[in-house]
């Protein structure tokens, strides 16, 4: 089974960060030791233009380069995945797709009722590209800016329903879909270092919320635990 990361500035991660794909990866060694690929075009952190650092300092050096994969980016979206999540479907040859976006498109790019019409070129191109694939895709959660700007949580509420219908539209037997749960002890105080990126904590929670779901709907893996 081939996962593929899909997500934006909190799934990349910054240089020295662990990352909740480095959470999700010790939670595959677990439950599915020797089942698994982790495939993608990219496998750095995000380092700020004009700064040094390695995108490959990630925490824990001994996270194996094949794992490292993912199709993430530093202020990307649906928007920008949307078009390239065919091809990559393709080159990779992935079965599940970890999906994390949302916020930076409802931030900088599109609103709402623009945001879900993605979603839906999203999953109709990746299925193009693979009739089987699977896909887990997590709501927006919790964020320093929706607690000081009333409409921008009014949309990310929003988006959150419109994705949920989208799930349940879209949603087909050879290439199902799945609504991860939003962690419901996810505290922007502890869980993430600015507000929004996660810290260890968070990072952990994110995990859960796919591999919990994947698990409950699906039977694969097991519950998440923390490692």
């Amino acid at each position: 089974m081939r996962f593929l990361f899909v997500g934006d500035s909190m799934t990349i991660g910054r240089a020295g960060d662990w990352t909740w794909r480095h959470r999700m990866w010790r939670h595959l060694e677990a439950v599915l030791p020797g089942g698994y690929a982790v495939v993608g075009p990219r496998d750095g952190l995000y380092v700020p233009e004009g700064e040094a650092g390695d995108p490959q300092d990630y925490a824990d050096p001994d996270f194996p380069p094949a794992a490292r994969r993912h199709l993430a980016g530093w202020g990307e979206g649906w928007l920008h995945m949307a078009p390239v999540i065919g091809e990559t479907v393709t080159a990779t040859r992935a079965d599940v797709l970890l999906v994390s976006l949302g916020l930076i498109d409802l931030g900088f790019y599109t609103n709402g009722d623009q945001t879900e019409e993605n979603v839906r070129a999203f999953v109709a191109a990746a299925r193009a590209a693979n009739p089987r694939v699977r896909m887990v895709l997590l709501p927006v959660i919790p964020n320093v800016r929706a607690g000081y700007d009333p409409a921008f949580a009014a949309e990310c509420a929003r988006f959150n329903d419109l994705l949920a219908k989208a799930v349940a539209d879209l949603d087909e037997a050879a290439s199902p879909l799945l609504l991860a749960t939003v962690p419901g002890t996810y505290d922007l105080r502890t869980d993430t270092y600015d507000g929004t990126h996660p810290s260890p904590s968070g990072e952990h929670k994110l995990a859960a919320a796919f591999a919990d779901a994947m698990h409950q709907a699906w039977g694969l893996g097991g519950p998440y635990r923390e490692r």
